[in-house]
């Protein structure tokens, strides 16, 4: 098999994979994308597509990974949760992250309600930040979808054009 049909095939599968871990929680799908993209550049001895371009994707996919990670504490906030609500989002959403899909639906929801309650807050306030985290992380999750679809546009745009 040829060097460049091998890497074609390795892109292929980074990025089947990377797309899948959009919605799999437990795939890193923004760094396989990135990593598949990165070979697929390789794979034609990076004549299309250059260093520029996959530095761009790297700080597109930084980017998602920042937006995804603060989208639960913001949403918290708009709901009116104070410091220790969205400090409590945040923490959950990186403990939750560790207990696989339940983790991180329940992850940011008890952080932000458990933040509300230590602040001495009654219990409908502290629900409603708990609801808040978990509208925030759909946008979140829906930005990084966005993101990641962007990061298609842009290899392509600059592989074919």
């Amino acid at each position: 098999m040829e060097n460049s049909t091998l890497l074609w095939i390795i892109a292929a599968v980074l990025l089947v994979t990377g797309y899948a871990g959009l919605i799999i929680p437990a795939l890193p799908g923004i760094v396989l994308i990135v990593a598949g993209f990165a070979v697929a550049a390789w794979a034609e001895n990076f004549e299309y597509v250059g260093w520029l371009t996959l530095f761009i994707l790297g700080l597109l996919a930084g980017l998602a990974y920042l937006l995804e990670a603060v989208a639960g504490a913001v949403g918290a906030k708009r709901f009116g949760a104070g410091k220790y609500g969205i400090t409590g989002a945040a923490a959950g959403t990186v403990v939750g992250m560790f207990f696989g899909v339940p983790g991180l639906v329940a992850g940011p929801f008890l952080g932000a309600v458990a933040g509300e309650l230590l602040a001495r807050k009654d219990l409908r306030s502290a629900g409603l930040a708990g609801l808040g985290s978990w509208l925030g992380l759909a946008a979140g999750a829906a930005v990084k979808i966005a993101i990641a679809f962007a990061m298609a546009g842009v290899f392509v745009f600059v592989r074919f054009l």
